[in-house]
């Protein structure tokens, strides 16, 4: 990381640069061991009373004192991925939120608030893309009095890490009340290798509504009720899959939704007793297979950051980090 101009460290930044990707170099104690560096890149997402705020891709907020400051610079984007398909952030967005719809939808401005009976964060948030037409503080008065009406729990769901996202509006969150709780990793890929991979398909059965049997598997599945399957039925183009097993519930369970060229993975479990056979793939697999007939060729799913298990499969099968939401509740 180059910061200097004839051999002398500069600040190159100021607050004028709020909204931008930076990299900045600032002084830390070294603990004895004399002055040490520490560097950050993200975007800056204010700068004031002497506090410099940086976002990070990761959604974390880097608080650093203004007379630290070393050195700084606005840098450009992150460069395009060289594997998969090429997706904005803006086009992204949308497909993923065609994907899992909620029961009732209310705009305010360019925002959407969505509740769905409490079932799921994404269907029962507000996707704040674009402005909500009112200035913040309002505008988050507003968020809190839909769902309070509703008896539900006020959450907006922003993104970091991809060029047009919202790392400004998580910071003013924050500096509002809200907390985060839950931060997801949106990933996608290339969808034919995932329809190429070696997988025994045959056991798999495909349908366009969840029977009683896939319900019985499917974790979230707590709340029985007819909002439930409104959000899991809503899609464009919706597949079901199931491996039977022995028992009332299926040994393996997955969900897809295609929507032009975009094929959208998601409940994809495995029976605990039946982990590490390789279902999931093969669930993925059949999915994948049936959104290519259908002409989809780019594949997304959504990940939570805590599930080491989920993210070491999908990166396997090929699918990159694309961006990340995540969930602020209102204090």
């Amino acid at each position: 990381m180059e910061f200097t101009i004839g051999g002398r460290l500069e600040v190159r930044i100021t607050p004028a640069d709020v909204g931008k990707r930076v990299s900045v170099r600032r002084r830390t104690d070294g603990g004895g061991t004399g002055v040490e560096f520490t560097d950050a890149v993200g975007v800056l997402t204010s700068w004031q009373s002497g506090v410099v705020s940086i976002t990070r891709k990761s959604g974390e907020s880097v608080h650093i004192v203004e007379s630290s400051l070393v050195a700084g610079k606005v840098v450009p984007a992150a460069p395009a991925r060289r594997r998969g398909p090429a997706a904005s952030f803006e086009e992204l967005a949308a497909v993923t939120a065609r994907a899992w719809q909620p029961v009732e939808s209310e705009a305010l401005g360019d925002w959407r608030l969505r509740a769905a009976g409490g079932f799921t964060r994404r269907a029962n948030s507000v996707l704040p893309l674009g402005d909500p037409g009112l200035p913040l503080g309002e505008a988050f008065g507003r968020v809190r009095r839909w769902y309070g009406e509703r008896d539900l729990p006020a959450y907006i769901q922003p993104a970091t890490g991809a060029e047009g996202a919202q790392e400004v509006l998580c910071a003013e969150l924050e500096r509002h009340g809200w907390r985060r709780e839950v931060s997801a990793e949106v990933r996608i890929a290339a969808l034919a290798p995932v329809g190429d991979r070696e997988a025994e398909v045959s056991a798999v059965r495909l349908s366009r509504e969840p029977d009683a049997a896939w319900l019985a598997r499917y974790q979230r599945f707590s709340t029985p009720g007819p909002h439930v399957l409104r959000v899991l039925g809503s899609g464009p183009s919706v597949w079901f899959a199931s491996v039977p097993g022995s028992g009332d519930a299926p040994d393996a369970i997955g969900r897809c939704v295609v929507d032009g060229r975009w094929a959208g993975f998601m409940a994809v479990e495995v029976a605990p007793a039946q982990r590490r056979r390789g279902l999931a793939t093969t669930v993925m697999t059949a999915l994948a297979r049936r959104a290519l007939d259908e002409g989809a060729s780019a594949a997304w799913l959504q990940v939570e950051e805590d599930n080491e298990g989920a993210r070491a499969l999908y990166d396997g099968m090929g699918f990159t980090d694309h961006h990340r939401y995540h969930h602020y509740r209102s204090a």
